[in-house]
């Protein structure tokens, strides 16, 4: 990825409070003061802000989004898929049984539809925020390595805080580290939003899907 000079880049202060108020404050005011039925609203406004800010970032051009795409791992990415059901099928033995595949017996065609519509309106503007923005904009004030693969975790994370669900945390944490796998290491921005729309798309088969339902959001306070 190209650099430019450093008299084009934003400064450090700048690429911090904008971190700051992208990554930390705006999902945790999200969290707490915005009712369920406007939480979609707000995120739509996030999403807009942080490809506002994409746009402007310093080297970059939309049509590396579409760099490695000739090169994906197929036997990984169908590896994923399989440890990904696996993991979901026991999640919801263990935690709601009575949930398992019922949108697949109750509703297929609106299953249908979130195998449809999930890659595009989810996973998708999701990897541009979290992956892209999150790593091209940013990376003069990320560390190295592995530090910044767990911020990032945190950081994506923090962003489903509004359905105050651990079971949700410690699943997006997990994915995150998946999907910058797939953004940095395999040098594909698709193929991150296709681990993840497997990813969402398999938990929603399996049963998971109430837990990513913001009309089933209760806040504990």
């Amino acid at each position: 990825m190209s650099r430019t000079t450093p008299s084009q880049d934003p400064s450090p202060a700048r690429l911090r409070l904008e971190f700051g108020l992208m990554f930390v404050a705006a999902p945790v005011l999200i969290a707490l003061f915005f009712p369920p039925q406007s939480m979609f609203p707000a995120l739509f406004a996030f999403t807009a802000a942080g490809l506002a800010l994409l746009c402007a970032t310093p080297g970059f051009r939309w049509r590396e989004l579409g760099n490695g795409w000739r090169d994906w791992p197929w036997r990984e990415a169908a590896l994923f898929a399989a440890v990904s059901a696996a993991g979901a099928w026991l999640l919801v033995q263990m935690l709601q049984p009575d949930a398992a595949f019922d949108l697949l017996q109750g509703n297929p065609l609106l299953l249908a539809a979130v195998w449809l519509g999930y890659p595009v309106a989810s996973a998708l503007p999701q990897e541009l925020l979290f992956r892209v923005l999150f790593f091209r904009r940013y990376d003069a004030i990320l560390p190295d390595g592995l530090q910044a693969a767990l911020i990032n975790a945190a950081v994506f994370s923090l962003a489903h805080l509004m359905y105050w669900s651990v079971v949700v945390s410690l699943l997006t944490f997990g994915g995150s580290l998946i999907f910058t796998y797939a953004y940095l290491r395999r040098g594909s921005f698709l193929y991150a939003v296709l681990l993840h729309a497997l990813a969402g798309n398999i938990l929603f088969t399996a049963g998971m899907g109430a837990y990513f339902f913001s009309g089933a959001v209760v806040r504990p306070f």
